[in-house]
């Protein structure tokens, strides 16, 4: 990568609130709705199957485009920005695109995997200047673990892209979504795993994400019961938040082995600081992770507009941006059509 290229757009930030006076500071960018896992909470095999239509590559934004919008919304304030997917690991010379990204200014500029195949990725993706990788995995457990993903990998190949990714310099963390009757039971051993090791573990409730991971409130694990899971064997403190919009709530270990996080979204809504937008893999701008639509962003970007058309459109978006879905959730609001979260980005 070469140092000697100027950081763009960094000193020139016109910043941007949305109606509850919300800025907008992260970008999740999806960059393909394609998974080589069939996660039972996110891409059910019943639904994902052999002939589910996912987007043709025409449709896809280049990488081109994307660091276009990358840079625009950086000139409205964002300072993170997260590659996801789908899988995005899936997507061709992936570190092509952090390696644009990473020169649109001093960013923390993250990707979340299911660590399929960071092992061999890790060291290209650090040397283009990924800040830190976020790892999802569910359990420890090897049968447990298969028959989450669905597709029968295992749990060793994972751990595996999380070493590689530790010696690429990359600081991780690990992300475990917890279902009731399902992985709670690998919530101590997870903790166990990685305490010591500087990867922080972020328990996270399953969440009414989409229309087709059958969500019910009877399969949610409380934070507050995780925080108390993992306590008993291994006192627990509060952290105080990093930065405002921060979604974990975090802990540290009494004997200074680390900590954990938790993501309350069902139990504790934090909609109030939500600094998060998210672009689609088609280059759809969405505003909250349960959104039913999105706006067309890819459509101006190929009418030929320049960056200032671009960045009237977000600024439009955003100013009358209202949404606190996670506020307002009951039982009826689990039924509503969502937008996929493999097509939309976690």
């Amino acid at each position: 990568m070469d140092e000697e290229r100027p950081l763009l757009r960094q000193a020139h930030v016109s910043h941007v609130l949305d109606t509850l006076h919300r800025p907008l500071r992260d970008l999740r960018i999806s960059v393909t709705d394609r998974c080589n896992f069939r996660c039972v909470y996110c891409m059910p095999k019943e639904v994902f199957g052999r002939d589910y239509r996912f987007l043709p590559r025409r449709e896809l934004l280049t990488f081109e485009e994307i660091e276009r919008v990358a840079g625009v919304l950086v000139g409205l304030g964002v300072n993170k920005l997260r590659i996801t997917g789908g899988e995005p690991l899936l997507r061709r010379d992936l570190e092509v695109l952090v390696e644009r990204l990473a020169r649109l200014g001093e960013l923390d500029l993250t990707l979340t995997t299911n660590g399929a195949l960071l092992a061999s990725k890790a060291r290209a993706l650090a040397d283009a200047g990924l800040t830190r990788v976020t790892v999802s995995l569910d359990s420890l457990d090897d049968e447990v673990f298969r028959s989450m993903n669905d597709v029968d990998f295992p749990v060793a190949r994972v751990l595996s892209g999380i070493d590689a990714a530790a010696e690429a310099g990359l600081p991780v963390k690990v992300n475990m979504v917890v279902k009731r009757g399902l992985n709670d039971g690998s919530i101590l051993e997870m903790a166990r795993r990685f305490r010591g090791t500087g990867h922080v573990v972020r328990f996270i409730e399953f969440m009414d994400v989409g229309a087709t991971n059958g969500w019910r409130l009877d399969d949610v694990v409380p934070a507050a019961e995780v925080v108390r899971t993992v306590g008993e064997e291994f006192p627990l403190e509060p952290v105080e938040r990093a930065y405002r919009g921060e979604v974990a709530e975090r802990y540290r270990y009494l004997d200074g082995e680390g900590e954990i996080g938790v993501i309350a979204s069902v139990t504790q809504p934090f909609c109030g600081d939500c600094t998060r937008a998210r672009l689609s893999a088609d280059g759809k701008l969405y505003t909250c992770l349960f959104a039913v639509r999105g706006h067309d962003l890819r459509a101006t970007l190929r009418s030929g507009a320049d960056d200032a058309a671009l960045e009237q459109a977000v600024r439009a978006v955003w100013e009358r941006r209202a949404d606190r879905y996670s506020e307002r959730r009951t039982e009826e609001t689990g039924e509503l059509r969502k937008v996929e979260m493999s097509y939309i980005g976690g």
